[in-house]
C-alpha cells in the first residue's frame, strides 16, 4: 500500500506541478486551505503533509505555524513538511518548534522534494515499527501474560503491583523454569522505567574472564584482542532495569564490585580511570539459597542485604497444580494460533499432566505442549500421545466405580499402603461428598471444605467431577 500525503496549498499551478511529480509513488489528497486541510488531516489520516505557511483569508506566518501545531493534534503521527517563500532566517526553526519535520523554500526542487519525503517516511517508519515493538513487548510481559489464578500466585502478582513502581531492589527466588525472568520484565514494562532499557544477564551463563568485562565494560587496549572501547551491561542499563539472573553464580570479586557499584551508582570499565554514573534499577535472580552460600564463604554477606530488599518467592509447579489447566490452555491456543491449528487435550491427558512432577516447571511444560501441538495429528491431544515419561509416572488415586471411602487405619498394615494415592482417595470422597451436600454447586461446595473457588475447579477437574 503506497504512503498518503496530503497537499495544502493554495497555488494551483504547484498542485499540479506536485501532482504530476508525485502521483505515481503516493496517494494524493489536495487541499486550498486551511480549514479543508484540518479536516483532511483528521478524516484521511495521511502519512504526510507538504503545508504552505502561507494560506488564505489572511496568508500570515503565525497562522501558518498554528496550523502545524492543529494538524499535529488531530493527526499526531502524520509528519508535517513546510514550503513557502518566506525568507525570513528563522522561519525554519519557528515551523519545527511548531511539529515540522523539515522546511524547503520555493520555487520547489522536485529531487530535493522527493529525497525529504522518502527519507521523512522511512523515519517514520521506522518510529511506528518501534512502537508496534514496544506495545508487543509491554503486552507479552503485562500481568496478562504470567498465567496463574492458584493462591501462590495471587501473592506474586500483589508483589509485583507493589513493587513496579518503587525503587526497591528486587530478587526473585524460585526454582530453574518458574518464570523469574518472565516476572522481571513485567515488574518493569509496568513501572515509570518502561521506556527506558530492559538488560538482562545470566551470570551463570558466562565464563568468570569474560563477565567482568560484560558487566562493567572496557576500554580499549585495556586486554589481548580489546580493540575500541565497549559499554558494559551497566551503562546499556542506564535509565532502565538491569536483571542478573542467577546471581549466586558470580565470584567473590566480582560481587565486590556489584557492591560497590550499587553503592556508589558509578563504575570504572576495565582498564580504565573515569567513574561513569549509572542510573539502573537492579532485579537480581537464584535459584541457589544464597544463605547456605553465606555460611559456606561463597556469598557476600553485605551484598546479599543490598539485593535482598523485596524478596519474591516464585512457587513450583507442583506446588500450585490448580494452575496447570489454565497454563495447558495458554500455551495450546499460543501455539497452536502459530501453526493456523486447533488443539485442545482431553480429560484423562490433562489428569497425567497435573499429576507429574515437573522438575522443570512452566518452562518443561510449555516446552512439551509445543512439541504436543507440532508433532500430533489431529485436534485432540490424548493421554495416548504423552511421552513414556509422563504415562509411566506413579499413578495417584483416580475414582473408578468400585471406589470406596478410606476406612479408618489404626496401625499401618504389615505390607504398607501408598501415600499418595490413600490422600487422593480421602480427597475424592470428601470432595464428591461436599458436591452432594451443596447439590453441586461448586462455590457452595467450596465453602463446605474451606477451600477457594479456583482450588474447587482443580479438584473437580482432577477426579472428573
Amino acid at each position: 500500500m503506497s504512503n498518503k500525503i496530503l497537499i495544502v496549498d493554495d497555488d494551483r499551478s504547484l498542485q499540479e506541478q506536485l501532482t504530476w511529480a508525485l502521483k505515481r509513488d503516493f496517494e494524493l489528497i489536495q487541499c486550498l486551505d486551511h480549514t479543508s486541510a484540518l479536516k483532511a488531516a483528521a478524516s484521511d489520516a495521511p502519512d504526510l503533509v507538504l503545508l504552505d505557511l502561507h494560506l488564505p483569508p489572511r496568508y500570515l506566518l503565525e497562522d501558518g505555524l498554528k496550523n502545524i501545531a492543529e494538524i499535529k493534534r488531530v493527526n499526531p503521527e502524520a509528519v508535517v513538511i513546510v514550503m513557502t517563500g518566506d525568507q525570513e532566517t528563522e522561519t525554519p526553526q519557528h515551523a519545527v518548534e511548531e511539529g515540522a519535520y523539515d522546511y524547503f523554500r520555493k520555487p520547489i526542487d522536485l529531487r530535493e522534494l522527493r529525497i525529504i519525503i522518502n527519507r521523512a517516511l522511512e523515519r517514520q517508519r521506522i518510529e511506528r515499527e518501534n512502537a508496534r515493538l514496544r506495545r508487543e513487548v509491554e503486552s507479552r510481559y503485562s500481568f496478562s501474560q504470567i498465567i496463574g489464578s492458584s493462591e501462590q500466585m495471587m501473592e506474586v502478582f500483589e508483589a509485583i503491583r507493589r513493587v513496579a513502581d518503587s525503587r526497591a531492589t528486587v530478587i526473585l527466588r524460585g526454582e530453574s523454569g518458574t518464570g523469574k525472568e518472565l516476572v522481571a520484565r513485567a515488574i518493569h514494562y509496568n513501572s515509570s522505567r518502561r521506556a527506558g532499557p530492559f538488560v538482562g544477564v545470566n551470570c551463570a551463563a558466562l565464563p568468570e574472564s569474560l563477565i567482568e568485562a560484560e558487566l562493567f565494560g572496557h576500554e580499549k587496549g585495556a586486554f589481548t584482542g580489546a580493540h575500541a572501547a565497549v559499554e558494559g551491561r551497566f551503562e546499556r542499563a542506564h535509565g532502565g532495569t538491569l536483571f542478573l539472573d542467577e546471581i549466586g553464580g558470580l565470584g567473590l570479586p566480582l560481587q565486590s564490585k556489584l557492591l560497590r557499584v550499587l553503592e556508589e551508582r558509578e563504575l570504572t570499565r576495565l582498564g580504565g580511570k573515569n567513574s561513569i554514573k549509572v542510573d539502573i534499577r537492579l532485579i537480581s535472580a537464584t535459584n541457589e539459597n544464597l544463605e547456605e552460600a553465606i555460611i559456606a564463604g561463597r556469598f557476600r554477606e553485605d551484598l546479599y542485604y543490598r539485593i535482598n530488599v523485596v524478596p519474591i518467592h516464585l512457587p513450583a509447579l507442583r506446588d500450585k497444580r490448580e494452575d496447570i489447566p489454565l497454563l495447558v490452555e495458554h500455551f495450546l491456543r499460543t501455539f497452536a494460533r502459530e501453526r493456523g491449528v486447533t488443539k485442545r487435550i482431553d480429560t484423562e491427558a490433562l489428569h497425567y499432566l497435573m499429576d507429574y512432577s515437573w522438575k522443570g516447571n512452566v518452562r518443561e511444560l510449555e516446552n512439551l505442549i509445543q512439541r504436543l501441538v507440532v508433532m500430533t495429528d489431529g485436534e485432540l491431544i490424548t493421554a495416548a500421545q504423552l511421552p513414556p515419561h509422563i504415562l509411566n509416572q506413579t499413578p495417584v488415586f483416580r475414582p473408578t466405580a468400585e471406589s470406596q471411602a478410606p476406612t479408618s487405619i489404626k496401625e499401618l498394615p504389615e505390607s504398607g499402603l501408598n501415600l499418595d494415592r490413600e490422600v487422593a482417595r480421602y480427597e475424592y470422597e470428601l470432595v464428591r461428598a461436599a458436591l452432594t451436600r451443596a447439590s453441586g454447586v461448586k462455590i457452595k461446595a467450596a465453602e463446605l471444605l474451606a477451600v477457594n473457588k479456583d482450588r474447587m475447579k482443580y479438584l473437580c477437574k482432577k477426579y472428573n467431577l
